[in-house]
């Protein structure tokens, strides 16, 4: 085995709750994995993870789960340094782009996990620990046979309720109208959530969730987005 192989070997998971998007990492973001994981990243274990201790205080923390190259995670970190954000992804690029953003951004309110998120939920994150839960544009799993595989299921939705504080806040967004539908049909089906929408199933874009590169080049091309924002109870 290489060194570059050995380097890169204790990013390698076995994914069960997302497709791997195997991608080539550029200079740069080997060069974060290496300098940047040992202070942001949290490795995978079977036991419960303290976030006042990880993050060094008491503030709020928001999880995302699929975060892609982390650029509006990034963005929403920076514009909120009084909240403390762990985002969990599985392609490896995306990882290494984050941590370079935190890097050039000098972001201590973020940490990031590279692992099944499932896993991560069963066996490492603590009841009432988190006050806010974030998924946007996860993979749709378009074919109808396939979308058994989707993460947006009354099962682990059952997980973000215990992982959630009273009161705490999920948000969703998704360009496929048929998954926007589930979304919402396993939200308002389950009884610890309520929708904070004034009408309706959906709200526009909340403030703090920046528009994407691929959002703006969606709306050019007529494709619809839906945003979905629920209450823990």
């Amino acid at each position: 085995m290489s060194d570059s192989e050995q380097k890169q070997q204790p990013y390698q998971r076995t994914i069960r709750s997302f497709v791997r998007r195997q991608g080539r990492l550029t200079h740069g973001q080997e060069h974060a994995l290496e300098t940047h994981w040992p202070t942001f990243g949290i490795e995978y274990q079977k036991q419960s993870l303290n976030l006042e201790a990880v993050f060094g205080n008491k503030n709020p923390v928001t999880l995302e789960i699929g975060f892609g190259n982390g650029n509006s995670l990034a963005e929403m970190a920076a514009a909120a340094p009084e909240r403390n954000f762990l985002g969990i992804e599985v392609h490896t690029p995306g990882v290494g782009h984050l941590l370079q953003r935190i890097g050039e951004l000098g972001l201590s309110n973020l940490r990031l996990m590279h692992h099944d998120a499932v896993e991560v939920l069963k066996d490492q994150l603590q009841d009432d620990s988190l006050n806010r839960f974030q998924l946007f544009f996860p993979d749709p799993w378009h074919k109808k046979k396939h979308q058994k595989r989707r993460i947006v299921q009354s099962q682990f939705m059952d997980q973000i309720a215990n992982k959630l504080q009273s009161g705490g806040k999920v948000h969703m967004a998704t360009d496929w109208q048929h998954y926007a539908e589930q979304m919402a049909e396993v939200l308002e089906a389950h009884p610890l959530f309520e929708n904070l929408a004034d009408e309706g199933l959906y709200v526009p874009r909340p403030e703090e969730r920046p528009l994407t590169k691929f959002e703006q080049r969606g709306q050019r091309l007529g494709h619809g987005i839906w945003d979905l924002l629920y209450r823990r109870m």
